[in-house]
């Protein structure tokens, strides 16, 4: 098996309420001079940071990983002992894995692996 690459995609940070993740977001544009803008379930701060609007999966949020193919990347990682959570997997329109979770938390984070655009 080719080894498979990963990148940082993002950091998510777990708001409380859509009020808090706002504010959250808004301060790391402002410090890092980031283009804020809300996703569907999230506010981000540019690329790098997201925060989810009410609590999600890890302790104190997670992190997202790039990979060019996310079904290479499943495989790898259960290869190497580690579980991933098929019930969190989300698909693109042409039925490609685009995220899924794994089931362990490192740190307080979930971990989640992206298809790199």
């Amino acid at each position: 098996m080719p080894e498979i690459k990963y990148e940082l995609a993002h950091v998510g940070i777990n708001g409380q309420n859509p009020e808090e993740a706002k504010s959250i977001a808004s301060l790391f544009s402002e410090i890092f001079n980031l283009q804020p803008r809300e996703g569907n379930s999230s506010t981000f701060a540019g690329n790098a940071v997201e925060v989810m609007r009410t609590p999600y999966l890890g302790r104190n949020g997670h992190i997202g990983m790039y990979t060019a193919d996310c079904e290479a990347a499943v495989k790898d990682l259960e290869s190497r002992g580690f579980e991933v959570d098929m019930s969190t997997a989300k698909y693109r329109p042409d039925g490609t894995l685009n995220a899924v979770y794994l089931k362990q938390e490192v740190g307080g984070f979930a971990l989640h692996i992206v298809r790199k655009p």
